[in-house]
């Protein structure tokens, strides 16, 4: 039975991704900040943990359970957008984003990479990045502090896969879509069940490779 993890599984396309995963016969590990997310993930068959991704202890201690885990697909997908207003961001916004978008992926993406590369040379290594993070294709300057963070994370993703590519994680920055949730909004294009099948789908036809690679949601190369 393939195994996937998906960090940041309470709401939207993490939850969708577990839903699917699921449904399709995986075992699932998810994880969630709060204990009421975790009880509706183990309803749904997953394997549930508790994980502020900003909390380093609750870091190193997922990473001690999850030792010795084989994953054939793992995604980080816990993230923010911060504020919708552009120019002189506060030190509290900042940090909030940065530390959400970037730094829990700089200690985490190390923790589960090499659970990826246990996998037969197989694994996947998938973070939701977007489309806004792209510096050769920007043609906007909204969403600043966003972007630098998307930016900053497929940096992360970059390196990541200098370090363990060659030991067989294949790694991928995901643009998911504009998608229907808390964060996109009720006028966006795709429903979070449309984005989740089609990660699903691109992961599954994504040639194994040790260079990481930035796609859309449905297989689309994005310029980094």
């Amino acid at each position: 039975m393939p195994t996937a993890l998906v960090i940041g599984a309470s709401r939207g396309i993490g939850l969708e991704l577990v839903r699917q995963y699921r449904s399709d016969g995986w075992r699932v590990i998810a994880t969630a900040r709060k204990q009421e997310d975790c009880d509706a993930l183990a309803a749904l068959g997953a394997e549930p943990h508790k994980l502020d991704v900003n909390n380093v202890e609750a870091v190193a201690g997922v990473g001690w359970k999850l030792d010795g885990e084989e994953l054939d697909v793992a995604i980080l997908n816990a993230g923010v957008y911060g504020p919708r207003h552009d120019g002189f961001p506060s030190q509290a916004d900042f940090d909030s984003v940065m530390h959400t978008n970037v730094l829990a992926a700089m200690r985490l993406l190390p923790v589960i990479a090499p659970l990826v590369c246990a996998s037969r040379g197989n694994g996947k290594l998938a973070v939701l990045s977007s489309r806004m993070g792209s510096l050769s294709e920007r043609t906007s300057p909204a969403g600043s502090l966003y972007r630098a963070s998307k930016a900053a994370l497929n940096s992360v993703l970059i390196d990541t896969a200098l370090t363990f590519g060659k030991q067989g994680a294949t790694c991928i920055a995901f643009h998911p879509g504009w998608v229907r949730t808390d964060m996109g909004g009720a006028g966006a294009d795709l429903s979070v069940e449309e984005s989740a099948n089609g990660i699903r789908a691109t992961l599954a036809a994504l040639p194994a490779s040790d260079q990481a690679v930035y796609q859309t949601y449905d297989g689309e190369t994005i310029g980094w």
